[in-house]
């Protein structure tokens, strides 16, 4: 069924470019007033509309939802005055904490740090204030020490819909992250 024409797709686009972070399409149907098969066929022509290499932006799925965002391939020239300059730079150790924890959630604080071998308090802290990890629930053991797992903020910094989509680790890198429970 033809439904995208040029007036819907543009309030579509429109209200995609309005919005900060994805939005489902449930809730751009909602906005829009249109119904959601309408809104998908939108979507499929504003992503082929994108693809051409004279356009800068994308449509892309990210955590569940739909955004414009600048092509990949354009964001090291774009990086230093668009990117957050310095809140996005994570230290190594900072990276090593969020990897541990996005491959092994949900995840104690405990547990980190017996893959790591160093006190993860700092990292944590530092991770949960840049709204890249947070709380997830408690383990059902003695203590009920919390659990960590990734967040929405996570999904769109890292450009993935979900956490299935992250790189698939080797052997040595799984056993890595693999306690020995």
């Amino acid at each position: 069924m033809e439904y995208a024409m040029e007036k819907e797709t543009a309030l579509v686009e429109a209200i995609l470019f309005l919005e900060t972070d994805p939005v489902d399409e449930n809730t751009l149907a909602r906005i829009s007033g249109f119904p959601a098969d309408m809104i998908t066929a939108i979507l499929e022509k504003i992503r082929e509309r994108y693809e051409s290499a004279d356009h800068g932006v994308e449509l892309v799925q990210i955590s569940g939802g739909w955004i414009i965002t600048p092509k990949r391939e354009l964001w090291d020239n774009l990086r230093d005055r668009y990117g957050k300059k310095n809140d996005g730079r994570l230290s190594r150790a900072a990276m090593e904490t969020l990897s541990i924890i996005a491959y092994s959630q949900p995840i104690t604080r405990a547990e980190i740090e017996a893959i790591r071998g160093v006190s993860a308090d700092n990292m944590i802290r530092l991770l949960m204030e840049k709204n890249l990890i947070k709380e997830v629930g408690k383990k059902d053991v003695p203590g009920k020490p919390v659990q960590f797992g990734t967040t929405k903020e996570f999904l769109k910094i890292f450009r993935l819909n979900s956490i299935a989509e992250l790189p698939k680790l080797d052997e040595v890198e799984s056993e890595r992250f693999e306690l020995s429970r």
